[in-house]
């Protein structure tokens, strides 16, 4: 008798730990430390190609932004707040911000509200919403992120991506104009953050002002 009474306690028990665990929300996979990812974005009609270089390891985090039939941008950003937002053709341009955070952690979207699946881009993806700021979207089979969408109306469809692929040192440095004391062109600020990725410091800083 004490021995079915013990069966059927862990049937119980068993029961229990699977409906909580049906119950429970997916959480987002973390990113990798290291990452390279191609990303199409489109804003109101306006596209852009972005090379996002993602170092975690070496706090730094770039993001090379061609516009559609126009220039490219870099957005060069180092863990210790600073930024610097630059080109390298004729008109050797360039403008830098510090900012009070770094680049994201890979845990940024801890805390991040579940809203369930839905199908993006061809994919079957889990949804989660950040601060009413970014709503980011996962393949559900994979883990690989798919799809983001910013409450501007921005959205990124992420094209590749590369796990633990690394960017060579030497591509992460700024040119000497950058730091020459204003010999280079200054950038207009409100024309180039216009114009900016959705991985860049002023975003940086109002997303997730605590990390």
């Amino acid at each position: 008798m004490a021995s079915k009474v013990t069966f059927f306690l862990i049937l119980s028990l068993l029961s229990v730990s699977i409906r909580y665990s049906i119950s429970e929300d997916p959480v987002p996979t973390p990113w990798p430390l290291q990452f390279h990812s191609i990303l199409l974005m489109n804003h109101t009609g306006i596209l852009q190609i972005i090379d996002l270089w993602y170092d975690w390891p070496n706090g730094r985090n770039f993001n090379i932004i061609q516009h559609q039939l126009g220039n490219v941008l870099y957005d060069l950003e180092w863990n210790n707040g600073t930024s610097f937002f630059y080109t390298l053709d004729s008109s050797k341009t360039c403008s830098s911000a510090q900012l009070e955070v770094g680049i994201l952690r890979p845990n940024w979207l801890d805390g991040a509200k579940y809203l369930g699946q839905r199908h993006v881009d061809g994919f079957l993806c889990n949804v989660w919403e950040k601060v009413d700021f970014i709503w980011y979207y996962e393949d559900v089979e994979t883990k690989r992120p798919v799809h983001w969408l910013f409450y501007t109306g921005r959205q990124a469809h992420v094209m590749t991506f590369e796990v633990g692929a690394v960017l060579e040192d030497e591509k992460w440095q700024a040119p000497v104009y950058c730091f020459d004391g204003g010999k280079g062109t200054s950038v207009n600020n409100g024309v180039l953050h216009q114009n900016l990725p959705v991985m860049d410091g002023v975003l940086r800083g109002s997303l997730f002002p605590s990390i």
